[in-house]
């Protein structure tokens, strides 16, 4: 019992000194000196913080960068003609094969001329007859022997045989079909000793040089791409081409709503095929850009993406860039000054208006190894 007794007041004499104990400590009398006191408390943590943080930073300067819009398309050959037959007869020549380049005029198909050019020879005969007819007629006229009807009469007779000589040179030059442009041979459609007919086909035709590609752009990128811009593409078989954008589209598709752009390419060697899937690179203008690691990349509190650098007074400050180019020795982004001092090492502890302590780094990362 007095064991019990001698513990309950060896408490309470604790319990006692610590309530008194508030008596002899100097606290704030007022709410401006605990206000005080508190912004001291704060400033010196934050002094002592930001003496503890170094980071490294590089000089990065901005390049002049040439933006590009990536499209994808496929090669289409510039011209196709289905060279058909404009009269009738059996074939009697075919001098060409598939994939046979051919020149302008090159025969493709020959025609048997059967009766034609005894047609041409007697029509030649019947307007040498009325030539010598009107120009006698004309002497007559002269004379006052021939009357004026009578010397319209001898001119129609004149004009018509004319006409039918012209009519039967065509029918038998008809006989020949030939190449309306320079090209290859895609396709022929007769063999000798096939009967053809008006309008069967003879041959289809590609003209390959210059190749065009063919390509649509979104609605977001349609005011980049103007006509005469510099391309340069790469095929599905690897091979790389340049050109130039000859046609932009104003009308976009009603279901993809994207524009239609065609690109001119040089193919002398006709090496290059019509339905080739293709990458394409347009040069659409010229900015002024840093070439960054993307490993310095990070994202203010709102998650917009950026940069930390310091300014000249060893401030963190934050920039919003834009990333307009991904390259395989950097990222190429706009938003940061000319010239800026980009953390390089600490960037992902330390945050916008912070005091640090600074390293220097001779050369950029990003510009390191080019």
């Amino acid at each position: 019992m007095k064991k019990n007794l001698l513990t309950a007041t060896v408490i309470a004499a604790v319990l006692l000194l610590w309530l008194f104990s508030g008596l002899f400590v100097d606290t704030p009398s007022t709410a401006e000196d605990l206000a005080d006191l508190t912004d001291a408390s704060e400033t010196e943590v934050i002094r002592d913080a930001d003496a503890r943080m170094r980071v490294r930073v590089a000089s990065y300067a901005a390049e002049q960068r040439t933006l590009t819009r990536v499209l994808r398309g496929k090669t289409e050959s510039k011209r196709t003609a289905r060279i058909s037959a404009e009269t009738s007869g059996r074939v009697i020549s075919r001098p060409v094969e598939r994939g046979d380049r051919v020149s302008s005029g090159q025969l493709l198909c020959e025609l048997a001329t059967d009766d034609r050019e005894a047609a041409v020879t007697e029509a030649r005969a019947l307007f040498s007859q009325a030539e010598i007819e009107f120009a006698g007629a004309q002497r007559l006229k002269d004379r006052g022997l021939l009357s004026d009807a009578g010397i319209a009469q001898v001119n129609t007779d004149l004009e018509r045989a004319r006409a039918q000589l012209t009519r039967e040179e065509l029918n038998l030059a008809r006989t020949r079909v030939t190449a309306p442009f320079d090209g290859v041979i895609e396709q022929l459609h007769v063999d000798v000793g096939d009967y053809a007919t008006t309008g069967t086909l003879c041959a289809t035709l590609l003209d390959l040089d210059p190749m065009l590609i063919a390509a649509s752009v979104s609605e977001q990128d349609i005011d980049f791409i103007q006509p005469g811009s510099p391309v340069t593409a790469r095929t599905s078989t690897d091979k790389r081409v340049e050109g130039n954008v000859t046609f932009v589209g104003r009308q976009s598709d009603a279901t993809t709503r994207t524009y239609p752009v065609e690109i001119t390419v040089a193919n002398p060697d006709y090496t290059l095929r019509a339905g080739l899937t293709t990458v394409v690179s347009v040069e659409a203008e010229t900015v002024l850009a840093h070439r960054v690691s993307p490993a310095l990349f990070t994202l203010d509190d709102a998650g917009v993406l950026g940069l930390r650098a310091v300014d000249k007074n060893n401030r963190v400050v934050f920039h919003p860039v834009e990333v307009i180019e991904d390259a395989s020795n950097g990222a190429w982004v706009t938003g940061l000054p000319g010239i800026v001092q980009l953390i390089t090492v600490g960037h992902e502890f330390v945050s916008a208006g912070q005091r640090v302590l600074v390293e220097n780094e001779a050369t950029p990362p990003a510009t390191a190894r080019r």
